[in-house]
Order: structure tokens, then C-alpha cells, then sequence
């Protein structure tokens, strides 16, 4: 009973390295591939809907970053590094592209489309 024993431990004990090297070698060379995929954003509304909802402020939620401002030309651009934000009339307010080739090229090219010569 003792020999019995003896090499059904022996047997275990291979068993067990042998899946740990096997597992070695599939992870090493994309075997099982365990790591789940991200997975795209919904393409509803509904996500926006509720962080909009659940949002807290007492004056007014800009729509576009959900930061809460007094007014809504105070609203943020929602990338303020690479958009310009100017006023068009008293608490009307855009963002757009700074462009990149001037300091105020959005402000400038807003002006003259106002004109009509853009």
C-alpha cells in the first residue's frame, strides 16, 4: 500500500509540473489567449443621459463637459488644449480649433465669416 502510495504521489507530483510548463509555453507562444478584449462604448445615448442626470449643480450644467458654471458662455471647451473658445454675442460662447499657425486664428476667422468674407 505504501508503493501504491509512493507513485501515485510521483504521478501527481509530474502531473502538476507538466500542466505548469504546458501553461508556460502557451502563454509564451499566444496559445490561450486569457486576456479579454475592451470592448467598444455604447453607441446610444444612454450612458451620457445618466452621467448628465446624476450630475450635481446648483446653476448650470454645460451639456458639452459636465461642468457645472454659473452661466453658460462660462462653460469650458471640452478640449481646451487644442480649442479656442470665443464669445459671440452676450452669453453665447463656441469652441473650435485653434488652428495652430496664430495665437487667436479661431477668433479671426469667426470675425470674418461674420462679415461674409470667409
Amino acid at each position: 500500500m505504501a508503493r501504491f502510495s509512493s507513485i501515485l504521489i510521483v504521478l501527481s507530483a509530474w502531473f502538476i509540473s507538466s500542466s505548469a510548463q504546458f501553461g508556460f509555453f502557451d502563454q509564451m507562444f499566444g496559445g490561450q489567449q486569457q486576456q479579454q478584449q475592451p470592448q467598444n462604448v455604447r453607441s446610444d445615448s444612454s450612458w451620457y443621459q445618466a452621467q448628465y442626470e446624476g450630475a450635481q449643480c446648483t446653476h448650470y450644467l454645460c451639456p458639452g463637459t459636465l461642468s457645472c458654471v454659473h452661466f453658460p458662455h462660462h462653460c469650458p471647451c471640452a478640449w481646451e488644449g487644442v480649442e479656442d473658445k470665443i464669445e459671440l454675442a452676450e452669453g453665447i460662447a463656441i469652441c473650435g480649433s485653434k488652428g495652430g499657425w496664430k495665437e487667436g486664428e479661431f477668433a479671426r476667422k469667426v470675425e470674418l465669416a461674420r462679415k461674409g468674407v470667409l
